[in-house]
């Protein structure tokens, strides 16, 4: 049963209600073409795709984009920093802390309309901080409309990737999608996302049938997979690596690129460990020409402290999955760019 509780604007209301500046949609537009360049294989820089598991709040948030704005100005020339602006939380069981669009209502209960606001005022934000274009994740597919004008880089997560709506979504989108292996694993299956996204597709969105012309810089992240027994199984290797960039070519794709996801099963979700998977990424890089054309960068969990809240709660500190602190991250965004 549906019960009708709020009347949701559209995308163009809201948008036109909190607009992106003219000085603001030229940094886009830089910022884009700079993350698309090295998709698309055009540019050696190395993409970072870094923040905290989940943006829950924006003091903290604008805090860390804020640094992570100074520290770009020191390894732009190796490296295209993105602040993990992460406003939706994906939950295996549906249920708990499910991210910015669910705000409580002075009222009681959710307010998605109060979200909505809130999570564009905190890209915005983030943007006059940091002088830098955000990531978010395509949770929900038909709420992307409403961010799509203030990011750079959108990831589709491993529990959606073989959802046929993120699919579908992700081919129209101008932005580079980064869609992440199943939880299972399967590379055949992250290879036919990929695929169906790079296609055109025709499908009912927002009341409307659409037709869209594919995307070419939709691309594969590998962030672990988890047995039948609940075991995480990292697929950062070498080996799986490779299998995949096979892959590519044989499914003819364009702009074969793949991104490692740092965290998550890759490292057990001990956060510290992703140093050392970064370090070995960027090991396999220089020591083969392959697997060099084929990663294109990382992602990293981390906020202005280490780890995650327990008991009282602690300013910039994840309220969800562990990450690493600030003095650790600068370090290693250094030795990347260092390496890389």
């Amino acid at each position: 049963m549906f019960v009708k509780e709020i009347q949701i604007p559209t995308a163009e209301e809201i948008v036109a209600e909190l607009p992106l500046s003219c000085e603001l949609a030229q940094r886009k537009a830089e910022r884009d073409k700079l993350v698309a360049d090295v998709i698309a294989g055009k540019s050696d820089k190395f993409l970072v795709i870094v923040g905290p598991c989940s943006a829950h709040e924006a003091a903290p948030v604008l805090e860390y984009v804020g640094r992570l704005g100074r520290l770009n100005d020191q390894v732009k020339d190796r490296l295209v920093l993105i602040p993990r602006v992460y406003t939706n939380k994906p939950r295996s069981r549906g249920v708990g802390y499910m991210g910015m669009f669910s705000r409580p209502d002075p009222e009681g209960g959710e307010n998605i309309l109060r979200g909505i606001r809130a999570i564009r005022e905190l890209h915005i934000g983030c943007m006059k901080a940091s002088g830098l274009t955000a990531a978010d994740e395509m949770l929900y597919p038909e709420n992307t409309a409403y961010l799509q004008d203030l990011l750079t880089y959108v990831t589709v997560g491993a529990r959606s990737s073989e959802n046929q709506m993120h699919r579908l979504v992700a081919s129209g989108m101008d932005l580079p999608v980064g869609i992440k292996n199943a939880t299972g694993g399967s590379v055949k299956g992250l290879l036919n996302s990929v695929y169906a996204a790079q296609q055109p597709q025709v499908f009912k969105y927002h009341d409307y049938q659409v037709r869209t012309s594919g995307n070419p810089l939709a691309h594969a992240v590998l962030r672990g997979m988890v047995d039948g027994s609940g075991n995480d199984i990292p697929n950062y290797h070498y080996e799986t690596v490779m299998q995949l960039f096979e892959g590519y070519g044989e499914y003819e794709l364009k702009n074969p690129a793949i991104i490692i996801d740092a965290n998550h099963s890759n490292s057990g979700k001990r956060f510290r460990q992703q140093i050392r998977i970064c370090e070995e990424v960027l090991q396999n890089r220089r020591f083969d020409a392959d697997f060099r054309r084929a990663v294109k960068g990382v992602m990293i969990e981390s906020f202005l402290e280490e780890g995650c809240q327990e008991h009282d709660e602690v300013f910039g500190r994840s309220i969800t999955d562990p990450c690493l602190g600030w003095e650790d991250t600068e370090r290693l965004i250094f030795s990347i760019a260092e390496n890389v």
